[in-house]
């Protein structure tokens, strides 16, 4: 950027990212790659930077947009002051708007990817953004909409947007839409230009006939399914400099298309994927190599929160990490919130850091295991009508537990249960972990037939525990197939024990599952209350979710660990 002439913003921007390249200034490791990608890009001869469009939206928010509401840190309010941008805030905008692909007016970025906490001027900063993009974009015939899973949502910036225009006194100007049936803003320009805004939910029923070229999607974390993301994307196609913003704080659920999102985007900081027309800005507290926050400690929440000392106020966010100390029920809402850092469910069991480290470490191959000196059970789930049918191959090897799972759904409801109950049935089906039945309900030969193909293909399965209330017809298949099968009620105490093997064995990194997602995605739904003598009664946390493939792992290791015992006893014995 030396040799071009610089940006009306460009020093303060060249200070943010020295600042955090030099480590004067605190940041989280994500916040660190953002900006050596973005000083990598700068010398990268596949694009070219201009600051003229990005100085153009950044000096109409700060000429145009004023706070609606707030106080600075001394108290002085803060209604009606210009709405300034942080360093933060403009870094975001050159990234987004300053990188060209060589040669052409084409932008390099699409998509962007901003995770920050809560309270860092997301939300009023979302608005403004959009009404600036709006007018930049407006020869296009701008079309921008502003997305939240609820509407409520979606109004708040929103209703910056509408504030300021009449703050302006240009309300008579546009043609504002506030009811029940819409919430919109227009206007045309005198040079043949238009802007459009938009507030809408991410209602996914209802929007296939969509056509914008900017959107924000805010709070992502509380979308249900992926299409509620797609579908505004989707929208985008009939242009080339269009640009989907997700914008969002952490959650508390792991197996949301949020979560997701943000584990492809990290792998696009760390250089796994490479992905270049996604932009990507994430602060979260970081943890210690032994998977631990030190939540109390003040640089934690400087790293985690880019407006540390603006907008958060740093006794108080000091003050709610010692209230989250002393009152374990805080714990979940002050990481989740303050620190950008995603929790299970309230009430899920397990910690699945544990699961994913030592499942990492490892990495045979089907056929690989097919041909160990491993004895295999099996462990079956079977559906009463049309759900999740899964089962699961254990075995030790060198004292790992190794589960291979498998599972089924009828094709007939598996777009209502992926949409509704949020299960990426899709995604398992497409990575060989489960596969779709053509009849209404999981025909029990599938699984019958899965065990045989296992066996065919060299493991050598000892025993299969399943309940059969609901599966005469499997029961008597296997028997056919010369299967040794044996019923196994599930009576928590029975189970207590697979589970604790399980758990142990996590804890201890002498876990493997393939990386299977179904298995994860079903530990991860696990609620559990501890009873007497270390016992345990387990369920799914919400009625939705699934931990089918979970149970037909804890069946499989009760018949592992009861045919070892037999065995233990008989050559006690002899």
């Amino acid at each position: 950027m030396s040799d071009k002439p610089k940006g009306k913003y460009q020093d303060t921007v060249d200070e943010y990212v020295h600042s955090i390249a030099g480590e004067k200034k605190l940041a989280c490791g994500y916040l660190k790659k953002a900006v050596r990608r973005f000083q990598k890009d700068l010398k990268n001869s596949d694009y070219e930077f201009r600051t003229d469009e990005a100085d153009f939206v950044i000096s109409i928010i700060e000429a145009t947009f004023c706070h609606k509401q707030g106080e600075r840190l001394d108290g002085t309010p803060l209604t009606g002051e210009p709405f300034i941008l942080e360093p933060f805030h403009k870094f975001i905008v050159y990234n987004l708007l300053g990188f060209y692909k060589a040669g052409t007016n084409e932008r390099r970025f699409k998509e962007a990817f901003i995770f920050i906490p809560r309270k860092n001027i997301k939300t009023t900063f979302a608005g403004a953004l959009s009404f600036a993009l709006g007018l930049l974009n407006r020869k296009s015939g701008a079309k921008v909409y502003i997305v939240a899973a609820a509407m409520k949502q979606a109004l708040e910036s929103f209703d910056f947007v509408k504030w300021n225009i009449c703050n302006m006194g240009e309300e008579e100007n546009f043609r504002i839409r506030d009811n029940n049936q819409e919430h919109s803003i227009y206007r045309e320009f005198t040079d043949g230009g238009s802007i459009f805004i938009q507030a809408l939910a991410a209602s996914v029923d209802r929007q296939d006939s969509l056509n914008c070229n900017i959107a924000i999607a805010d709070e992502i974390h509380a979308y249900k399914s992926p299409k509620q993301y797609n579908i505004i994307k989707e929208a985008m196609k009939a242009y080339t400099n269009k640009l989907m913003i997700g914008i969002t704080t952490a959650g508390d659920n792991m197996n949301s298309f949020c979560y997701k999102r943000l584990q492809y985007c990290k792998k696009v900081l760390d250089g796994i994927i490479k992905d270049e027309q996604y932009f990507i800005f994430i602060c979260e507290a970081e943890e210690d190599k032994n998977g631990n926050i030190d939540y109390t400690d003040p640089k934690t929440h400087e790293k985690a929160n880019p407006a540390y000392g603006v907008s958060i106020r740093p006794e108080d966010i000091l003050n709610d990490s010692l209230q989250a100390q002393n009152d374990p029920q805080q714990r979940k809402d002050f990481f989740a919130k303050s620190l950008n850092v995603f929790t299970a469910a309230i009430k899920a069991y397990f910690n699945m850091d544990e699961f994913r480290k030592s499942d990492l470490a490892y990495s045979w191959t089907i056929n690989e295991l097919a041909k160990l000196p491993v004895k295999w059970y099996g462990g079956s789930d079977l559906s009463k009508m049309h759900d999740l049918t899964a089962t699961a191959l254990v075995g030790l090897y060198e004292d790992i537990l190794i589960i291979i799972p498998h599972c089924w759904f009828p094709i007939v409801a598996a777009h209502q249960k992926a949409d509704e109950d949020g299960i990426p049935l899709f995604g398992w089906q497409d990575d060989g972990w489960l596969d779709m039945c053509n009849t209404p309900t999981v025909n029990h030969a599938e699984p019958v037939n899965w065990y045989i193909k296992m066996r065919t293909s060299g493991f050598k399965i000892k025993q299969i525990g399943h309940d059969r209330k609901f599966c005469r017809e499997y029961f008597l298949l296997m028997k056919q197939k010369s299967f040794d099968i044996v019923d196994q009620p599930q009576y928590f105490y029975k189970k207590s024990e697979g589970f604790r093997y399980i758990e142990e064995k996590a804890k201890s990194g002498k876990l493997y599952y393939l990386h299977a997602e179904p298995f994860e995605y079903c530990v991860s739904n696990v609620s559990a209350i501890e009873k007497t003598d270390d016992m345990i009664m387990y369920e799914k946390v919400q009625p939705e979710q699934r931990i089918d493939v979970f149970d037909a792992a804890v069946f499989a290791v009760i018949r592992m660990l009861e045919d070892m015992s037999k065995t233990s006893r008989l050559s006690d014995w002899f």
